[in-house]
């Protein structure tokens, strides 16, 4: 991997941090409709998995998926715009925090309902492999979706078909307030991958560089007409499920260890050991980051509302 791809990938996962600590002050400020499950401290999968995708890729998200747009090339103000409901969003403010799309860059869209990606996802890999193009699909989900029976079909459909699909399981170990210990005796998800004879593999969710090239060999095997990949990444929350949520369950010894994991200090810490960048490099990068977040924040905070008789339009989509 060469500098200008390291340094892609280290402003990426600012963008990300620095966007979903702006939407947490916002949300505080009574400015963001309904709720929002922040992704923070888990930018090391959506940036390791979507840096192996081209633009006509195209992904599955989930309730958490800021992260997931961010990385696949979604324009900040536009994200920012959606999440505050205002018209200049991806969904013209309808969609909110939890169900934005865009499939001018594949992002097929995320749902607040646990598990249900799966399925599109596979869908999505079947059109692939009868229009006989070489795309792929990166599913998210989370370790609750994957006790979910979509999850169990949408893999087994896949497999015998040879379907192009990664499914990329971000296991951040609770499942809302449920730990994974308390609903599953198995320690690694990935190994559920050898009951659809499909390759699974752990990685830790907290190396990006570890997870772009797990997500790479799985590409070439999708690429190739070789099947879906299962891809468990271990990582980490920094908040609660959502904003609601003061995550009193989990044990203060295991968020200080986690915390202490940060994916985004452990490959700027990197970078630097490794001397492909000089610290002062990296600091104007997270100006340039930091000035663009606030220019989408006053993007959407200036964008207009949409009328109440817009809530009628887009609800079907045209016939072709």
């Amino acid at each position: 991997m060469d500098k200008a791809k390291m340094v892609k990938i280290y402003r990426k996962m600012l963008e990300i941090r620095f966007f979903e600590e702006k939407v947490f002050e916002l949300y505080g400020q009574n400015l963001v409709p309904g709720t929002i499950h922040l992704y923070a401290g888990q930018e090391a999968v959506a940036v390791g998995v979507c840096e192996n995708l081209r633009e006509d890729d195209y992904i599955v998200s989930t309730h958490r998926g800021h992260g997931h747009c961010i990385a696949k090339g979604a324009k900040l103000d536009k994200t920012m715009a959606e999440i505050l409901g205002k018209k200049t969003g991806y969904c013209k403010g309808k969609g909110g925090s939890m169900h934005i799309a865009d499939f001018s860059i594949g992002m097929l869209g995320a749902t607040a309902v646990v598990g249900a990606g799966l399925p599109i996802a596979t869908g999505a890999g079947l059109s692939i492999k009868l229009r006989g193009t070489d795309q792929v699909v990166a599913c998210f989900f989370g370790d609750g979706a994957s006790n979910q029976g979509t999850f169990h079909e949408a893999i087994n459909i896949a497999a015998i078909w040879k379907l192009p699909v990664l499914f990329v399981c971000e296991n951040n170990l609770y499942a809302m307030g449920t730990c994974q210990t308390q609903v599953m005796l198995l320690k690694d998800i990935a190994k559920r991958a050898s009951a659809y004879g499909i390759p699974g593999v752990s990685v830790n969710g907290n190396n990006v560089l570890d997870i772009f090239e797990v997500a790479q060999e799985a590409g070439k095997r999708a690429r190739n007409h070789e099947g879906p990949t299962l891809i468990e990444c271990k990582t980490y929350r920094h908040k609660g499920h959502s904003r609601f949520d003061p995550a009193t369950y989990r044990p203060k010894e295991e968020v200080k260890a986690w915390l202490e994991q940060d994916p985004l200090h452990q490959f700027k810490k990197w970078l630097l050991e490794a001397g492909n960048v000089e610290t002062t490099y990296l600091d104007q990068i997270e100006k340039q980051v930091i000035t663009a977040i606030e220019s989408a924040v006053k993007f959407a905070k200036d964008s207009p509302y949409p009328d109440p008789h817009e809530a009628l339009e887009d609800v079907h989509a045209e016939w072709r």
